[in-house]
């Protein structure tokens, strides 16, 4: 069972750290995602870690997210600066084991956590 945390209320240009946790098992041989719904649009990949640490990101958050993972900790981050209003939404972690052909695709992931709210708002 994945558990998202870390969302709240961040300002135009202000930063947040996500966290996706893992209960009664291991991330260590798991793929992680981050999605995102924005109301009344479409969950959409954000960003993605492979197991041997290799990242995928969207073209919107490049440069701004920074995805990793602390296996010891069993623990998966997104560290997020220059937040802007578009990025306001609920975040959702998922694992799964995708190639790399279906790494932004809801499908391609089997277990998720229950999201959290980041809102940008000055």
């Amino acid at each position: 069972q994945l558990q998202a945390s870390g969302g709240g209320l961040a300002q135009p240009g202000g930063s947040l750290r996500l966290s996706c946790a893992a209960s009664g098992g291991t991330l260590d041989y798991i793929f992680i995602a981050w999605f995102r719904q924005a109301p009344g649009r479409e969950r959409q990949f954000v960003a993605g870690i492979r197991p041997t640490g290799a990242t995928y990101y969207a073209d919107s958050v490049k440069g701004r997210f920074t995805i990793s993972r602390d296996n010891a900790k069993n623990i998966v981050y997104l560290q997020m600066i220059t937040l802007n209003t578009e990025d306001t939404a609920v975040y959702y972690c998922a694992g799964g084991r995708p190639i790399t052909s279906t790494v932004r695709q809801r499908e391609a992931y089997y277990y998720w956590g229950q999201g959290t709210l980041v809102t940008v708002s000055s």
